[in-house]
């Protein structure tokens, strides 16, 4: 009777592999030559029936699952393949065996890949779901609302706009008064453009910063802001009066399309202009140099917020003369992202800025102090982070607010040119391991994991648990 034949080189390989062992010993131990157990492991000899009860006698084989090894991940193959979207990559199943024999750890990855897509489209899809019974549009998912164009396109581009910067010079060289520079701007507006600033009680003013009355030419402000943030709305208000030329510029240069966008964008960089002119460029960027980027001594000379000196730092790119290049994210108590910047964009794709180990969350816990982190992302890249709440806008009494804090950021390559430098470079605790974002991040076992990831199928061995909310494999 004629000996069955099988071929199942892979499999002896990973048997060998798996038990140590060279193909001299393990031809040795089977009574076969060397250069023959080469052969098979290269499916260029069969497997005899003999062979197949010697492997079983002397490595305890199961022959079943050693002849039907790769008929699982066929299966599964065959599947993936039979999907609408791959339904026409091959003419028939002999690749998909030829996988599953020669390549079984590829095969079960190309299985885990398309587990973890039909995953997130199912996700999406309950999404959809989800979005349709609450009666909205699903249909917008993919159109972008005006505050949206808005967000990305100032959170991409280098937050350093040069003609406004100038021009900001300029005002501010113009100006009397000094350090006073709220009773300047006031007296600025009333000698030019006879505009009375007035500060309304919020009873008067409940829904409103800053309001401009053209009829009576006065600009109201509410006494819930803070004397910084009143400089800054009256800085806004000037700004737009002394250099409108310079901020249409730089809108039309933006590319940002419709009505509202442009009148958001505008806005934003009225903005920028008021931080431009509370910290000139020049002055700012040589005492930020000097004291080495402390921001308690910066807000203190200059009369300024936490919170704009920080966006101010992220600014300093002046070719030639410019600074570190922090980057800035702003969050309310529920972690929603109110404000991202950068001096080369918001990073991204290399911070990401949505762990939950960041010590931006933790500030909440300790209002107005200053957290320093060096924190370190998947690919060991470092940086640097300062964390503190800010104080918002007053509310009543029985008023909640809502409040934020801000995380700035940089290369850790920079830490010794910093005053927040000296405390990490003296500290013997290793970088905080941080992802992009729980959706991205393949950490394991991380106990501030919030979301399961799009990139990994989840549901381990249902005898393990693991110290992560969200197993996966």
């Amino acid at each position: 009777m004629a000996e069955q034949k099988i071929f199942a080189g892979p499999r002896i390989r990973r048997i060998r592999n798996t038990l140590g062992l060279t193909q001299t010993a393990m031809a040795e131990e089977l009574a076969i030559s060397p250069s023959y157990l080469n052969l098979i492991e290269r499916n260029q000899r069969p497997l005899t029936v003999q062979l197949l009860l010697k492997l079983a006698s002397t490595y305890e084989i199961n022959l079943e699952e050693l002849k039907g090894e790769a008929s699982g991940a066929q299966a599964a193959l065959k599947e993936i393949f039979g999907d609408p979207l791959l339904s026409g990559e091959l003419p028939g199943d002999q690749e998909l065996f030829e996988i599953a024999e020669a390549a079984p750890n590829a095969a079960n990855g190309v299985v885990k890949l398309y587990k973890a897509y039909r995953e997130s489209q199912e996700r999406l899809s309950d999404l959809k779901d989800l979005l349709a019974r609450e009666g909205h549009e699903t249909s917008l998912s993919s159109a972008r609302l005006p505050a949206d164009q808005v967000r990305e396109h100032f959170e991409s581009a280098p937050n350093f706009w040069p003609s406004i910067d100038e021009k900001a010079s300029e005002f501010a060289d113009r100006l009397e008064g000094g350090y006073e520079l709220l009773g300047a701007l006031k007296n600025w507006l009333r000698r030019e453009h006879h505009i009375v600033v007035r500060t309304l009680p919020a009873h008067a003013m409940p829904l409103w910063r800053r309001r401009f009355d053209r009829h009576s030419m006065r600009l109201f402000l509410s006494e819930r802001l803070s004397l910084f943030d009143q400089l800054r709305e009256v800085a806004m208000e000037a700004c737009l009066l002394y250099m409108p030329d310079a901020i249409n510029d730089e809108l039309s240069k933006s590319g940002l399309e419709g009505d509202e966008a442009r009148r958001l964008g505008r806005f934003e960089l009225a903005r920028y202009a008021a931080h431009a002119l509370i910290l000139p460029y020049e002055r700012f960027r040589e005492t930020a140099v000097k004291v080495r980027y402390d921001i308690d001594i910066l807000r203190s000379r200059f009369g300024a917020s936490f919170e704009q000196v920080a966006n101010r730092l992220t600014m300093l790119q002046k070719p030639g003369a410019s600074g570190i290049s922090f980057f800035l994210l702003e969050i309310d108590h529920a972690g929603n992202r109110f404000r991202r910047a950068g001096a080369k964009g918001f990073p991204q794709s290399r911070f990401g800025g949505g762990c939950p180990k960041l010590p931006i969350h933790a500030a909440f816990e300790q209002p107005g102090r200053i957290l320093v982190e060096d924190v370190e992302m998947p690919d060991g890249s470092e940086f640097m982070v300062i964390a503190r709440t800010l104080e918002g806008p007053q509310g009543a009494f029985d008023e909640r607010v809502r409040r934020t804090a801000i995380l700035l950021g940089c290369d850790s390559a920079h830490i010794r040119e910093t005053i927040y430098g000296d405390m990490l470079r003296g500290s013997a605790m290793k970088p905080t391991p941080i992802g992009p974002i729980c959706r991205l991040c393949e950490r394991q076992g991380c106990l501030a994991r919030s979301e399961p990831p799009i990139t990994r199928p989840l549901g381990l061995d249902e005898q393990v648990s693991g110290f992560s909310v969200y197993d996966f494999q």
